[in-house]
Parts: structure tokens; C-alpha cells; sequence
């Protein structure tokens, strides 16, 4: 995803730096990262207040395997709804969610 696009989904928001992160692209808002790019997958920070409307609209959690424990681990960060990328007004709703959720962090 470039940086043009990740612009465009987060217009409704306001403008939003980008940073290399994770090998990919952190998000930022204000100076609170709300979004990370993976593997060309856009990724909204949530918390535990916001995680059960990502769940309920059927985003996936990032997780991956601990390579010294082999244990999942879960991040904060979930996949966005696919209806939101093509809806401004809706990607605008779940990133506002994203950035109370980094506001609430402290990140």
C-alpha cells in the first residue's frame, strides 16, 4: 500500500505521517501511531475498549508465533472491514477508533 492511498484513508481523519516501521509502515495522527501497514495489510491500533467493535464487524487481531516460546502472541492491532475502504465516511469512523484507542495507550 503506498503512501498515497494510506493519505486517502485517512483523510476524514486529517493528515497522518508515515514512518518506516516493523520492516513495514507505522501510521501516525497527532503524534499517536494509529495504524501500522504489514505486509501490505493495513492494521488499526485498538484496546480493549475498541477491540470487541472490530470483532463484532469481523476484523482479524494480528497474531503471530513467538519464535523462543512458541506461544501466540496477540497484538493490538486488527484488520480493518472491508466495506471501509471503499466508504470515506466508514474508514473515518474506525479510524477515530484507532486514534482514542493510541490516545488511551499513551503511544
Amino acid at each position: 500500500m503506498d503512501n498515497e492511498r494510506i493519505a486517502e484513508l485517512f483523510e476524514g481523519l486529517g493528515p497522518v505521517s508515515i514512518r518506516k516501521l516493523f520492516g513495514g509502515k507505522g501510521i501516525y495522527f497527532d503524534g499517536v501511531i494509529v495504524a501500522i501497514v504489514l505486509r501490505g495489510e493495513l492494521l488499526l491500533k485498538a484496546d480493549e475498549q475498541s477491540a470487541p467493535e472490530f470483532e463484532a464487524a469481523g476484523c482479524t487481531q494480528w497474531t503471530y508465533t513467538g519464535s523462543r516460546h512458541g506461544k501466540l502472541v496477540a497484538m493490538p492491532y486488527w484488520s480493518v472491514p472491508d466495506s471501509a475502504f471503499d466508504d470515506p465516511d466508514e474508514m473515518t469512523v474506525w479510524a477515530r477508533r484507532a486514534y482514542e484507542a493510541g490516545r488511551r495507550a499513551g503511544k
